[in-house]
């Protein structure tokens, strides 16, 4: 780690000091201003020249100003003369704009990768991502973790001799819920059925599966406004389910979200701190938080040594 520094955008500062704590050594020392018509100012307070650098920055809200930031690092650093620069972004905002959804309709996710690699990033270590073709939008190596091994370790601590399923609120993430239910001994799968009569709107209409008297443990990559995770734990609970937990990598919790989780038939959601939510969160009883620290340390690490990612998901 000696030719390695690692900085941080000021969305998600904690983990990022986090982070460098695992890996014993010192977060990077920058500047960062905002001028009074909104513009920022970034500059790097030590000397680059000719190590490798790591950016953390969650583009969480406020998305634009979050990105933003992070191209004005990165192109700081390049212009520092950083030997490689790499990119760690916990939380990609955009990522659900993956595809075209109608005619004349952006692929902003593919814009902001391309404008990534123009800002000079070399890799990019992702977690989690709302859809892997993702990674096909960047023309540089990206590194795509997975906080499965840290839920997985809490729920088999919470249902130690319990009878639970493994669920997806949608067909689209049954994939993500199938390699959890295998690493969980196997358990069976459920889904509920979910139909969007507009933006940041859900319907549940049925439940597909047997979750008469079990645990059921819901998976999905972000809960943004809570509607999906409550109106699923609704039609679960409806359908005989004995309790609902939840694990979504990313806490977005946009709107009233905490409050519509705290109000649901949730026993449990968990989350990471891949999104800084500490405020939020306060006083919150039913949302819980792992820390993704210890992974993208590890992560780190394995990059630097030239070492195999793939084996910590294994």
């Amino acid at each position: 780690m000696r030719n390695t520094k690692i900085f941080s955008g000021t969305s998600n500062v904690a983990l990022s000091k986090a982070i460098c704590k695992k890996l014993k050594i010192d977060l990077g020392s920058l500047e960062i201003r905002r001028f009074s018509d909104g513009e920022i100012f970034v500059e790097i307070d030590e000397s680059v020249r000719g190590r490798n650098a790591y950016v953390i920055q969650s583009t969480s809200a406020p998305v634009n100003e979050n990105f933003m930031e992070l191209f004005i690092i990165v192109d700081a650093l390049r212009r520092a003369a950083a030997n490689e620069i790499t990119a760690v972004i916990p939380y990609f905002g955009y990522s659900r704009q993956d595809r075209k959804v109608s005619d004349r309709s952006p692929i902003t996710a593919k814009l902001v990768s391309d404008l990534l690699i123009k800002s000079g990033i070399r890799k990019v270590i992702m977690m989690d991502l709302h859809a892997g073709q993702i990674q096909g939008f960047f023309d540089v190596p990206v590194d795509h973790l997975y906080a499965r091994p840290i839920a997985i370790n809490h729920f088999k601590k919470k249902f130690k001799n319990k009878d639970f399923v493994v669920g997806s609120p949608d067909a689209g993430g049954m994939e993500r819920a199938r390699v959890f239910a295998k690493q969980l001994n196997g358990a069976d799968l459920v889904m509920t059925d979910k139909r969007r009569p507009g933006p940041n709107l859900a319907a549940i209409t049925n439940v597909i599966g047997n979750v008469r008297k079990k645990n059921v443990i819901l998976i999905d990559d972000l809960v943004d406004t809570g509607g999906t995770a409550v109106k699923s734990a609704e039609a679960l609970i409806k359908a005989g389910a004995k309790t609902v937990s939840m694990f979504c990598t990313h806490g977005v919790l946009s709107g009233n979200a905490v409050k519509n989780i705290e109000n649901s038939h949730i026993e449990e959601l968990v989350i990471t701190d891949t999104i800084n939510n500490q405020e939020k969160l306060k006083g919150s009883k039913k949302i819980k938080v792992l820390s993704v620290a210890d992974l993208i340390a590890e992560a780190i690490k394995r990059i630097v040594s030239n070492k195999s990612i793939s084996k910590l998901f294994s």
